[in-house]
């Protein structure tokens, strides 16, 4: 067993516990694989212990190690999730390469991944990015606004929405974690009772990830705990 292979299977003990101490089904919590700035091999050897789904943040970082892995993994496929800020410029290879987008914030971009989702390709799908914490140096929309949002992207034919997500601070506050992961709770629950069919909770990361199952998680998005700790770009 390779050390990622350990670490992922760490991970997936812990998603399964933290799930079973949460009242639900084990298999409800998906786990996302970190695994921007680390190169193809990392996500080659991971891909072999059993993942599929990879987050990325940097377009053109992805775009390469799409490129390097293409014809070389045995199936399934690798599902690519874009988690990072879009800029407009890149909403075209996202459309093209990604099969989710966790960090739509505006409607222009949410517009602009519509228009360029291949007609071969099925829905893009999206969640929104909100900004549980009010912190002004993060993405996200604000609480309420994305009821807007919402709305607009449900009249999008090449975008499918499935949920809400979001970074809190980093906080040792077991509490203020848990009342973070809550409030994007009861947002996405006042979506699904406005009539949007929504069911993703894209919340939880390496250290939270306990808290985040506990109010609801159905994706967790873990890097450092598969990979180790990462150079900053």
């Amino acid at each position: 067993m390779t050390p990622i292979s350990a670490h992922w299977q760490a991970v997936k003990t812990r998603i399964a516990v933290a799930t079973r101490a949460a009242g639900r089904p084990v298999g409800t919590v998906t786990l996302l694989a970190v695994s921007k700035t680390f190169s193809a091999a990392h996500v080659k050897a991971c891909h072999a212990a059993g993942q599929i789904a990879f987050g990325e943040n940097y377009v053109q970082e992805a775009l390469e190690k799409i490129a390097a892995l293409a014809g070389s993994l045995a199936n399934p496929a690798i599902e690519w999730h874009m988690i990072g800020p879009i800029q407009s410029n890149k909403t075209r290879s996202i459309a093209e390469h990604f099969a989710w987008v966790h960090s739509v914030e505006r409607d222009k971009i949410a517009q602009r991944l519509n228009d360029a989702r291949p007609a071969h390709l099925p829905p893009l799908n999206v969640c929104i990015q909100v900004n549980v914490s009010g912190e002004t140096s993060k993405s996200g929309i604000a609480p309420g606004a994305e009821i807007a949002l919402a709305d607009m992207i449900a009249t999008l034919p090449r975008l499918r929405l499935r949920g809400l997500m979001a970074i809190p601070e980093p906080t040792p506050d077991g509490a203020v974690r848990r009342a973070r992961f809550a409030l994007l709770r009861r947002l996405q629950q006042a979506l699904i009772a406005r009539g949007h069919p929504l069911d993703t909770l894209s919340m939880g990361m390496s250290d939270d990830l306990e808290d985040a199952i506990a109010e609801g998680a159905t994706v967790v998005r873990v890097g450092t705990a598969i990979f180790g700790a990462r150079e900053t770009q």
